[in-house]
């Protein structure tokens, strides 16, 4: 068993069976999938800070994020989700 993990009837993995090329291969990967994880954390830390400026400015930040979000889709794909959900609104009388 290693850590929480059971591997059944696999034997616990023999870090000396490693070649030291991808020993230091994994290395690598594994400090560059750390970097990649606090650049994300950072760059998450700057949106909020962003979404808080605009909120001090006076805007709606969850209209914001639905704004974002549109922008992200695919201009058809945005139409006819539009489209979809003005059928049921109207199906459910809310229009």
């Amino acid at each position: 068993m290693f850590g929480d993990q059971d591997f059944g009837t696999k034997p616990p993995f023999d870090p000396d069976r490693l070649a030291p090329a991808a020993r230091e291969k994994l290395r690598l990967t594994v400090e560059r999938i750390e970097r990649l994880e606090e650049e994300k954390k950072e760059v998450a830390d700057q949106i909020k800070d962003v979404y808080a400026e605009a909120k001090a400015m006076g805007y709606c930040t969850k209209t914001l994020r639905s704004v974002v979000k549109l922008r992200k889709q695919d201009r058809d794909e945005r139409q006819e989700a539009e489209s979809l959900l003005e059928t049921y609104m109207i199906a459910l009388g809310e229009i």
